[in-house]
């Protein structure tokens, strides 16, 4: 197919079309129900838990995983005129009322809303340019240029929430926001008319599955969120969800298997050989990625003591790792193509585990700024070549039927379930650490027992990472070549 954009109107610039699109998908990209760069400001500002802004953040990323087999459904049945439009409107009006908003269920609904709005306006803009970025549809191409879009805007996010925390109101990142799409607004109303290239009726869709994934993204998430919090199974609030969780998978997999239009095809797990291995993979990385949000965080505000805006300045390093990941990618599956995605994936575990040994040899109550712009390196190099190595093997794994399922649940897994499985492993052993430290050595200092905790998960964490890249190794070997898993 030629690129073309017959969209907008005829005084619009060729040239300039696409980059106009480009912008609009930052813009989307940009935006959320709840900014964690001033985290600590939020929860002192309405009395909230940790926790609870947590799972603003799972619900929102749970409305752009669970919508991913709807973007071209509605593509094909609305114009993009309308789709950009009601997704703008959605972000403004959810980015108002979760910056006053205090009840937590309707403010994780809001999150998920947005959610669902901000993947809709980023999926119509990315599509519309995806032939000018590559005319030869080739995702390996593609995929390393969406993440740099895409962890361009997140890095921005961070630095502009907190910067707003900094000087003293978190809201203004929401203003931002809403000003931002009231451009994305203009423009539309503007520059564009409505075109579509088909009109497909809204049929066979599983609205009743796409609930119950939704619920059970929800209950998930919030048993592995707050779990520590209610202290696991001795809560009875815990045993309920659980079984609650355990009724709606049971659901979902009845009616997997006798509705006709599944929100979600059994085949996505039965009919593609690789699938089932990326999946496993990507729980276990995020899990190890989790480090993050839970290590990283406790080690920077409790034993170094940093502020919100020194924590935003380490966006930086991370954000120059993330576009390195992307060109290092980039160069290897397109230019170099003479390596196989398991060799991908080989690089990104050793750029993990440089994060995490670099970390473990550094976490000490002195440690300087610069020592941190290193290892922080690494973790963004390392989770965009994960990143794109996984998606690119899903997409050469399945049809493209059932690809887009398939990027769902590789998400839903990849944003949400894996990272809390490792915020959840990563609270109970500080806790359990921290607890240790009291009884055997009598140390009283809150930061000594906090950086003793976080090296000890640390080094724990080192280990799992040096078996998954000695499992890469051995599927690597001579030995065992004739398994070609990834080899397209």
């Amino acid at each position: 197919m030629k690129f073309a954009m017959p969209m907008f109107n005829d005084f619009v610039p060729q040239k300039v079309r696409p980059w106009i699109y480009i912008f609009m998908a930052l813009c989307f990209q940009l935006s959320g129900a709840r900014y964690l760069g001033p985290l600590n400001e939020i929860i002192g500002a309405n009395g909230y838990l940790r926790e609870d802004i947590l799972m603003c953040m799972y619900c929102n990323l749970a409305g752009m995983a669970i919508w991913f087999p709807m973007l071209f459904r509605m593509k094909f049945r609305f114009s993009n005129k309308t789709l950009l439009t009601a997704a703008s409107i959605t972000v403004i009006i959810t980015n108002l009322l979760t910056a006053h908003v205090t009840f937590l269920p309707l403010l994780w609904l809001l999150c998920f809303l947005e959610g669902i709005a901000k993947i809709q306006g980023t999926f119509e803009c990315v599509s519309n340019v995806q032939l000018w970025m590559t005319p030869e549809r080739d995702m390996k191409v593609f995929f390393p240029i969406l993440h740099t879009i895409i962890l361009s805007a997140i890095g921005f996010q961070d630095i502009f929430s907190s910067w707003f925390g900094y000087i003293g109101d978190w809201r203004l990142m929401h203003y931002l926001v809403v000003g931002l799409q009231i451009i994305v607004l203009l423009i539309v109303t503007f520059l564009t008319h409505h075109f579509k290239f088909t009109n497909q009726p809204l049929l066979g869709i599983d609205w009743p599955g796409f609930v119950l994934w939704g619920t059970l993204m929800f209950l998930l998430a919030f048993l592995l969120d707050y779990g520590d919090h209610y202290n696991w199974y001795k809560s009875n609030i815990i045993w309920y969800l659980t079984g609650f969780a355990i009724v709606t998978f049971a659901l979902i997999l009845w009616r997997m298997n006798n509705n006709r239009h599944p929100y979600i095809s059994p085949k996505v797990f039965t009919s593609f050989k690789f699938v089932k291995p990326i999946f496993i993979l990507i729980v276990i990385y995020e899990a190890i990625m989790g480090t993050e949000y839970v290590l990283e965080e406790v080690f920077l505000e409790e034993g170094l003591h940093y502020g919100t805006w020194t924590n935003a300045k380490l966006v930086w390093p991370v954000w120059i790792g993330n576009i390195l990941g992307c060109i290092i990618s980039f160069f290897w599956m397109k230019i170099i193509n003479r390596f196989t995605y398991v060799r991908l994936g080989m690089l990104g575990t050793c750029f993990l585990g440089a994060y995490i040994l670099l970390m473990y040899f550094r976490v000490t109550p002195s440690l300087d700024f610069a020592s941190l712009c290193l290892p922080l390196l690494c973790r963004g190099a390392a989770y965009t070549c994960l990143s794109i190595m996984f998606m690119v093997s899903l997409h050469d794994s399945m049809d493209f039927q059932h690809f887009f399922q398939g990027l769902s649940i590789f998400n839903m897994l990849h944003m949400v379930i894996g990272g809390c499985i490792g915020c959840a492993f990563y609270s109970k052993g500080l806790n359990y650490y921290v607890a240790e430290a009291v009884r055997n050595f009598s140390i009283t200092d809150e930061s000594v027992l906090m950086t003793l905790g976080v090296k000890t998960l640390y080094g724990w964490v080192a280990f799992i990472c040096i078996a998954m890249l000695l499992g890469f190794l051995l599927f690597d070997s001579p030995i065992r070549r004739d398994r070609k898993m990834w080899r397209f």
